[in-house]
């Protein structure tokens, strides 16, 4: 298979953590979203959203959106819960990811790293960081309850949250207020065959 992706994009890079947890064989093809590859013709033909991660599978098929792409790959493990109660609550925080927290925290991060901050944008990554804190505290609340975020063990929810959340310093959140949020991240990267942003 092969995944089309930024490695320092959260919503790329947390396909790669879940391909070398699970071993999963693949070729990683890096796009340059700001050389707008991602909008080329060819590109295009492959995703008409024009967005990264992009999974193509042996067969020809393709898949899009990270949090999809991620269920797919662990389907049949523990990493998406077993019983139905368990992968939605899964699918509960990785749809808070995508609209409560990802659009703040990535947001920020994205104006900070890949734009430098520019005085054009300084208004809006200041906007960003309130809703940012928010998706934090809602996390921490639950992490101060159970090591992860659906229980006792690793899932996809955790996966998805994790991507833009370690580095959310990056997007000027200070995590050190959050001591549950900074266990939660060392949990994850004590797991076996874990791998960091590159």
């Amino acid at each position: 298979m092969k995944i089309y992706a930024d490695i320092q994009s959260g919503n790329c890079y947390k396909i790669k953590l879940l391909t070398s947890l699970l071993s999963i064989e693949h070729e990683w093809i890096e796009v340059d979203i700001m050389a707008n590859e991602t909008l080329s013709e060819s590109f295009l033909k492959k995703n008409a959203n024009g967005k990264i991660p992009l999974l193509e599978l042996d067969d020809g098929r393709f898949l899009s959106e990270s949090n999809a792409i991620l269920n797919y790959l662990a389907s049949g493990t523990s990493l998406v819960g077993d019983t139905s109660f368990a992968y939605a609550k899964i699918q509960q925080w990785q749809f808070f990811e995508q609209y409560s927290h990802e659009p703040f925290i990535a947001v920020a991060r994205f104006i900070a790293k890949y734009l430098g901050l520019p005085e054009d944008k300084k208004a809006e990554y200041d906007a960003k960081q309130a809703g940012g804190h928010k998706a934090l505290k809602v996390m921490a609340e639950q992490l101060q309850k159970t090591p992860y975020l659906v229980g006792d063990h690793l899932t996809t929810a955790d996966i998805s949250l994790y991507g833009y959340t370690h580095v959310a310093n990056e997007g000027g959140f200070n995590l050190a207020q959050y001591p549950a949020i900074e266990q939660w991240i060392s949990r994850i990267q004590s797991h076996p065959k874990y791998v960091g942003m590159e």
